[in-house]
């Protein structure tokens, strides 16, 4: 957890453009099968992403603005396309990643060789694995609930590492990860057990990645201002405050009170601010704004904004990971190569347009490097039944898509694998988000399939 005090850099999430031409921008390989389909890109994503961003993308990720832009669109689209493979996959899927410097290359693995095909008409490369995801995440769910009776502050961070197809344990001492998976039930033949000194710790310290202070003391970063029926307020972590601690901007004006709070187990909490605040959809400063919180894929460019060390970037290497803190152990965060520091906690993580979550905790510092957990917002935004503030949406108001008659809503977290009607038709979510409007399933064929 990172908290401290001071004031962040600024810059927002973008405004959406066309990617012109079909499959990954740049990747060698088959076209995919439905060249009329819109892009992810055209429908997800920024040519124009916010000045800060790109500024951190060059200086962390060693790319120039163009470079920076066609990789935000590679990556919308290698999500779209990967969340396709794994509705037609279904059980053989084993994960899916990019790679390359303009994460050129969609690599989707299967434990059926029959799938390859299938896998390479879409313009993907194909792994052949012996585990499938659901298995791995079965054997990660198992050392989850061994974590609640078995000490893991030795083992501070597990997770299922989907290009080598392993569960990885990350040990201070490697006989206590084996203690660990001993304990879970786990075959040592499903993990790995590496060895690293690190001991991440929270980071502690209405746009995103703006300070606040908690009571007369501590700061964190807000993370995304959302909205709750009339409430605005903005999902952070759940280790900067408790239910009822007070808040105070910036400015150190009075702001607001949390609402509810969870850490460890997860790491989210939210927080209603008073009538002197209005939610925006920016992350702090720039004139480009939120669009949307869908999850990217591992292997994609990820930037962090927080109000001591501003915009810092990396890549996303693992979902769904546990780690341990001092306080407890936190599941369900996605590890990153993005730097952290004291006062950063709570902030924004967001990848092009799309809002992926606030900051958790993390180990070593931005000068000479580090790794940082966040928090997903969707986990957060279904939890408290909030509604993420993004370009196209008025505070308290979800949006009205008219009455096409159906079961998908305006405001919902869909995962992916949920099925919705609309409009008479049957679709699959096929990368997880929030709803919106603008984002009815026939609109949006990089969210939704239709059945």
């Amino acid at each position: 957890m990172l908290l401290r005090h001071a004031r962040a850099v600024c810059a927002a999430a973008a405004a959406t453009a066309a990617l012109v031409g079909a499959g990954l921008s740049g990747s060698a390989g088959a076209a995919p099968s439905h060249p009329a389909t819109p892009t992810a890109a055209e429908t997800l994503r920024t040519a124009d992403a916010p000045p800060g961003l790109l500024s951190a993308l060059r200086r962390d990720l060693g790319l120039d603005r163009r470079q920076a832009e066609h990789r935000l669109a590679n990556e919308a689209e290698a999500g779209a396309t990967a969340g396709r493979l794994r509705a037609a996959l279904g059980s053989d899927f084993a994960g899916a990643w990019v790679r390359g410097a303009q994460s050129e290359t969609l690599t989707v693995a299967t434990t059926d060789r029959a799938d390859v095909p299938a896998i390479e008409a879409r313009g993907a490369h194909a792994a052949v694995v012996p585990r499938s995801l659901s298995t791995l995440d079965a054997a990660k769910a198992r050392v989850d609930r061994a974590a609640a009776r078995h000490s893991t502050l030795d083992t501070p961070v597990w997770y299922v590492d989907v290009p080598t197809n392993t569960l990885v344990v990350q040990a201070i001492r490697p006989h206590a990860a084996r203690s660990l998976l001993a304990a879970a039930g786990v075959d040592a033949s499903l993990a790995r057990v590496v060895t690293s000194p690190e001991r991440p710790r929270p980071l502690y310290d209405l746009r995103g990645g703006d300070a606040y202070y908690i009571g007369t003391g501590s700061r964190c970063s807000i993370g995304f201002p959302v909205t709750r029926g009339t409430r605005q307020g903005f999902a952070t972590a759940g280790h900067c405050g408790r239910a009822g601690n007070t808040t105070s901007g910036s400015n150190r004006v009075a702001q607001g009170t949390f609402q509810a709070s969870v850490f460890p187990g997860n790491d989210m909490a939210w927080v209603a601010a008073n009538s002197n605040w209005t939610a925006t959809p920016y992350v702090n400063g720039s004139s480009s704004q939120v669009a949307g919180s869908t999850q990217a894929p591992v292997g994609s460019s990820v930037c962090r904004s927080g109000s001591t060390t501003g915009w810092h970037c990396g890549t996303v290497q693992q979902l769904n990971t546990s780690v341990t803190y001092q306080e407890g152990t936190v599941s369900g965060v996605t590890r990153t190569s993005v730097c952290a520091e004291p006062g950063d906690s709570g902030g924004s993580f967001i990848s092009g347009s799309q809002a992926q979550g606030v900051t958790s905790g993390g180990s070593g510092n931005c000068t000479t490097g580090g790794t940082t957990f966040f928090q997903p917002i969707n986990p957060i935004l279904q939890a408290y039944g909030l509604t993420l503030r993004t370009s196209g949406s008025d505070p308290g108001d979800p949006g009205d898509p008219g009455d096409p008659g159906g079961t998908w809503a305006a405001g919902t977290v869909y995962q992916a694998g949920d099925t919705v009607t609309y409009g008479g038709a049957t679709y699959r979510c096929i990368q997880g988000h929030q709803a919106q409007t603008g984002w009815e399933p026939p609109h949006v064929p990089a969210l939704w399939q239709r059945l």
